[in-house]
């Protein structure tokens, strides 16, 4: 930071006790500039953007580099502005009674209100992996003649609102599968499962039915697995990795038995929602049930779980407007020895000095999730519950149903961004 310029930041107020952000929402704050003398500014703004982002590397016969990105929009709103040659009079933010800012400022701190709304599609959420992260921040740069820019910037955490226009997210699941065994465990196990639907809500339960029919010579014992998958891409690679939520076994079923099994398994209301709508990286949820047979392999079903936004994130929702609205602030002067006063919730978070490297004016972002016109989460599952398809007799319904070990097709086949590679293979 320049001796002329002592300060520079960017803050905002939470709108609920998450301090989580959803679309439509109004996001308030303050660009607030500390400077010792008199300064001339060229431009004052904050802007507001989003992004996703991976980089990762690996070691061949050298070391090679795999990174991508991807922008969902970059708008830029300035208090001060001299050159306007190639600016919109939308872009300008006036004081709070209406005037425009002055381009020179007296020693002292300086306090300047905005309001911007977020748009109403359906982003990816805020996430942070391994060798990725979606980051949504606000920005504001100062910029003078002859002098390096003064930035700074404020991340804030973004969750899209809930979208359940896809019936199929709450349709139940089918699935059954039956295994010979022959060497040191003799004859026949069969097990059919079913879900009571494919979404999910943070904290919910998921209920799972199993009928097991155990023909075999040895007692076996259902279990049930939550896995998560982290899938990152870029320049035709994919980065894959796979974690454990929680395990838990059923009681044993004896020989020549048959028992049905209802299991209720919570869902961490700490998981990261699915992220199914971002090119360069997914979030995914898988559940796993399978019998433990001693001495054999297990036969096993698994179906895919989509984490759903809760149903109230926002606080202070949506008037209607454009995508970015631009608010005036009540009268007031726009120069504070001072800034205002401010609730304990509302002070800075986050706050970095440092410039973003991404972000263009204007961008407009980009289309609504491939995978689903609606929005939000997105993938077409017909091949989970195709309707009228063959299923498993009784009140199973019909749906899809998994015959063999080979029979089945993999889940979210379809929704592969890049060809399968031989050195990192799938793990559905």
């Amino acid at each position: 930071m320049s001796l002329t310029v002592k300060n520079i930041s960017v803050i905002y107020s939470p709108i609920n006790q998450n301090n989580t952000f959803t679309s439509g929402d109004f996001i308030s704050g303050q660009v607030i500039l500390d400077v010792a003398k008199d300064t001339q500014m060229q431009s004052l703004s904050v802007k507001i953007k989003g992004k996703a982002e991976v980089c990762w590397s690996e070691r061949h016969k050298n070391t090679v580099v795999y990174s991508d990105k991807e922008k969902y929009y970059s708008v830029e709103r300035f208090f001060v502005r001299e050159n306007k040659t190639h600016g919109n009079d939308h872009e300008m933010l006036r004081d709070p009674s209406g005037q425009p800012y002055s381009s020179v400022v007296a020693p002292g701190r300086h306090v300047y209100p905005f309001t911007l709304q977020l748009p109403r599609q359906h982003f990816p959420p805020t996430f942070n992996g391994s060798v990725g992260k979606i980051v949504y921040t606000l920005e504001t740069k100062l910029s003078r003649s002859m002098r390096i820019s003064s930035k700074a910037k404020a991340e804030f955490h973004y969750v899209p609102g809930p979208d359940v226009s896809n019936p199929e997210l709450m349709a139940p699941q089918y699935g059954t599968k039956d295994k010979q065994m022959n060497l040191f465990t003799f004859g026949r196990v069969s097990m059919n499962i079913k879900t009571e639907k494919m979404g999910y809500y943070l904290g919910e339960s998921l209920k799972v039915l199993a009928k097991v029919q155990n023909n075999s010579s040895r007692a076996i014992k259902p279990k049930y697995c939550l896995y998560e998958k982290h899938s990152f891409f870029a320049r035709g690679k994919r980065r894959l990795h796979t974690h454990d939520l929680f395990k838990e076994e059923g009681e044993p079923i004896e020989p020549n038995s048959r028992k049905t099994v209802t299991k209720v398994l919570p869902i961490p209301p700490s998981l990261t929602i699915s992220i199914l709508n971002c090119r360069i990286l997914k979030v995914e949820y898988r559940l796993r049930v399978c019998l433990d047979v001693p001495f054999a392999s297990d036969p096993e079903i698994k179906f895919p779980v989509v984490i759903l936004p809760l149903q109230s994130l926002s606080g202070a929702n949506s008037a209607t407007n454009s995508d970015f609205g631009i608010w005036n602030q009540p009268p007031g002067g726009n120069v504070y020895p001072n800034p205002p006063p401010m609730p304990l919730s509302a002070l800075p978070f986050n706050m970095v000095e440092s410039p973003g490297q991404f972000g263009a004016l204007g961008y407009p972002g980009p289309p609504l999730s491939p995978f689903n016109a609606s929005g939000y989460p997105g993938p077409p599952l017909s091949q989970f519950n195709a309707p009228g398809y063959p299923g498993p007799p009784g009140e199973f319904g019909s749906s899809v149903s998994h015959q063999s070990d080979s029979s089945a097709p993999p889940p979210y086949q379809e929704y592969h961004l890049y060809p399968q590679l031989p050195d990192h293979p799938e793990k559905s």
